[in-house]
């Protein structure tokens, strides 16, 4: 067994995908819209599956806001320097919730960033092998 894909629901899909491939790097790997059941999807990722897990990014018509509830934690993705890619992310307006620097108790570097729907995206910061 292995994950698949993650499924977000946003608010502006365009938006969405901009964040996610212009800030962040992904790619946008396929998109599909369902006028008749009223939404349209858009998968993101830096691979396709099998290799790769993918975001599904929904968009359900006409539902501009969702409420995230408190169960919600984040998404984890792998950065060569979270220093780096935090200063990146401001630099295309991103928002970063919380800078890069070791996590406490611990060597990691990690970072925190906020997609525009208000999603968590953790930054782990893993050197090249």
């Amino acid at each position: 067994m292995r994950i698949l894909h993650t499924m977000l629901r946003v608010g502006d899909l365009q938006r969405s995908i901009d964040f996610y491939t212009k800030v962040l790097g992904m790619n946008l790997l396929r998109t599909t819209d369902r006028p008749e059941q009223k939404y349209t999807l858009a998968f993101v990722g830096y691979g396709k599956n099998p290799e790769h897990a993918e975001l599904e990014l929904t968009y359900n018509y006409g539902v501009e806001k969702y409420d995230l509830g408190d169960a919600y934690g984040h998404i984890a993705i792998a950065v060569e320097d979270a220093y780096k890619t935090c200063e990146n992310v401001k630099a295309q307006g991103g928002t970063v919730t919380r800078e890069a620097g070791p996590v406490k108790g611990g060597s990691t570097v990690i970072a925190f960033v906020q997609d525009p729907d208000g999603y968590k995206i953790e930054l782990i910061e893993r050197k090249p092998a």
